[in-house]
């Protein structure tokens, strides 16, 4: 028994070892893998998955004719661009999916987005599929409901921001709409972009 004891030490040690290098700085609430997607931007280009695989990226839900909670979302993702690019963080995307594919055309988002002072050349409105597809999305990757409020043309959906790592996983949500934590965003692109 004693003679293997050194072995037993050397195998702890090493795997204690290899689960410290693998595992991320980043404390996460998630681990849900995004399904591949390839989808229309603001500008008519295509966007996918495959598309956004060695880059960190936040996601969000929103829609142009949306009355209540989007336009406070976009403005702190726009003020969270800010300040991403204010601490000088350069390999991050910005991914938006409409939920109202039927009327938000990329003309639309486009007209959307200028609104707000964003940075669109690293933040993709997409559209471009039919509402179950995205109401399917939205649950299987980002585990958030899109759902049509009955009578009206709104539409309920989750308010949070996420982050994805570069190897297309869902890691963390955050607030999008209240109580932003802008800084704790920030310093977790920050980490995940060295990793």
């Amino acid at each position: 028994m004693y003679r293997s004891f050194p072995l037993i030490i050397f195998i702890s040690v090493a795997v204690l070892i290899i689960a410290g290098c693998s595992s991320s700085k980043v404390k996460g609430n998630m681990d849900v893998e995004v399904s591949t997607f390839s989808h229309v931007n603001q500008e008519g280009k295509q966007v996918s998955l495959k598309d956004l695989k060695g880059t960190v990226w936040l996601a969000s839900f929103i829609f142009t004719n949306c009355k209540t909670v989007c336009p406070p979302m976009t403005k702190n993702m726009s003020d969270l661009q800010k300040q991403l690019n204010e601490e000088g963080v350069e390999d991050y995307r910005i991914i938006s999916f409409s939920v109202d594919p039927k009327n938000d055309t990329p003309e639309k988002l486009k007209e959307y987005i200028s609104k707000y002072e964003a940075d669109d050349t690293n933040w993709d409105l997409l559209t471009g599929y039919d509402d179950e597809y995205i109401s399917d999305f939205a649950k299987g990757s980002f585990q958030t409901l899109v759902m049509p409020e009955p009578e009206s043309d709104q539409i309920m959906h989750g308010t949070s921001f996420y982050l994805i790592n570069k190897e297309g996983r869902v890691i963390k949500s955050y607030s999008g709409n209240i109580d932003v934590p802008f800084d704790e965003i920030v310093s977790d692109v920050k980490q995940l972009s060295k990793e």
